[in-house]
């Protein structure tokens, strides 16, 4: 069978293949499990799998790996999805919402699954036909620091065979369903989270003079430590420092606390500067805090790298993409802000990812990601796992040969 043959027949599969998806993501999506607990899931996952003829592997705890085209002996590709949900209580009047309650799959976590799933159920109709094996990674723990990524990889997800090269979707809420998006570079933000516990002696708030006022110097430091984003970052690199949350302890209308906590974060899209950012913030926030006759501990705790898509994986799979679906429906992204744990799979191999469309104003599904309100327009599933399968096609053609 030639390539082009085998595309041909990949694409006429995946229509027949969405109510089967639609099936398998409403189970998903009613049986969310949190980071590094999805022990259901990967029996789901395990199951179908071993339906296609697989022979799936238990790794990095709940984690699933599992082999396409077997021959241990040549690189192969991978294709990643992320399997966890996240502490959110779903917004009701779904028949297929969370049955689980205060757990969601918002992230979309669970059309990540169904497409993966999907695209093994493709490729292994095929399998002697492959131009290289295609190894499929669910994986754990996607949304809770350190990262099921870096378990994956440690455990040794990128081995036996080799992997040469990997993809990865997300969907996307503000891209139109049936569209895919896809950049090369710089794509995604590193993410650190900010800690800064100020203290003082406390006191009364009508006598300010015989104390130091945290809520008054915590006000500074916020507003000080904008000059990081708007002094100290170097022109052309995006940067943004947002704090989400103040507490005191101890303090009232009359009382001026003791201690105070902020927490925010970091994120950034070049490593060096990254650490010269956090050399700012603490020293601004000891210079603020300490100059009003405070105290105050700085703990920056380092989280995902920024995403950096390879260019020419991106133009392997964005070819691939434009032949399968059209040029009207592959569009170029935006540098993103938010953090994905594939980027430490980008830190290892050559690879990509890209952007699956979920969105369909005309019947409300606009919500965005990590909201109660969040949905897709199932539509979104045979795309999806047809965009993961001829990712994984082209990068084996052309990248494993």
């Amino acid at each position: 069978m030639s390539h082009h043959s085998l595309l041909a027949r990949l694409r006429a599969s995946a229509d027949r293949l969405q109510p089967q998806l639609v099936t398998w993501r409403r189970h998903l999506h009613a049986h969310p499990e949190l980071s590094f607990a999805e022990e259901d899931t990967q029996v789901f996952i395990t199951e179908r799998l071993r339906e296609m003829g697989l022979v799936p592997i238990a790794l990095a705890g709940t984690g699933v790996v599992a082999l396409i085209g077997g021959d241990a002996t040549k690189p192969c590709v991978a294709l990643r999805a992320d399997m966890d949900a996240l502490p959110i209580q779903e917004a009701p009047g779904r028949a297929y919402g969370s049955l689980v309650g205060g757990v969601m799959h918002a992230c979309g976590h669970d059309v990540h699954m169904t497409c993966a799933l999907g695209a093994a159920h493709l490729l292994a109709a095929f399998a002697d036909e492959l131009p290289a094996p295609v190894k499929m990674l669910f994986q754990p723990g996607e949304e809770l620091l350190p990262g099921g990524a870096t378990e994956m990889i440690a455990a040794g997800a990128l081995r036996q065979p080799t992997v040469a090269a990997i993809a990865g979707l997300h969907v996307a809420p503000d891209l139109p369903v049936g569209t895919l998006g896809t950049r090369s570079g710089p794509y995604m933000a590193s993410a650190d989270e900010v800690y800064l516990t100020l203290r003082g002696p406390g006191g009364h708030g009508a006598l300010p003079h015989k104390t130091v006022d945290l809520v008054a110097a915590a006000a500074q430091l916020i507003v000080s430590l904008q000059q990081v984003v708007s002094r100290k970052a170097p022109a052309g690199v995006p940067t943004v420092l947002s704090f989400g949350r103040i507490e005191t302890v101890g303090g009232a209308t009359n009382i001026l606390p003791t201690e105070l906590r902020i927490a925010g974060t970091f994120r950034t899209y070049e490593e060096e500067w990254r650490s010269s950012a956090h050399a700012w913030i603490e020293r601004i926030s000891r210079a603020t805090v300490e100059g009003l006759g405070g105290e105050v501990d700085v703990d920056i705790r380092r989280g995902y790298p920024a995403l950096c898509n390879d260019e020419a994986c991106t133009a392997i799979v964005r070819e691939g993409l434009v032949s399968a679906f059209g040029p009207d429906r592959v569009g170029e992204l935006d540098l993103r802000p938010t953090a994905e744990d594939f980027a430490w799979y980008l830190q290892e191999i050559p690879g990509t990812f890209f952007r699956l469309g979920t969105a369909n104003a005309a019947r409300g599904i606009t919500a965005g990601v990590h909201t109660p309100s969040f949905d897709v327009d199932e539509a979104c599933l045979s795309v999806g796992a047809l965009a993961m399968a001829v990712a994984a096609v082209e990068l084996g053609h052309r990248h494993c040969a």
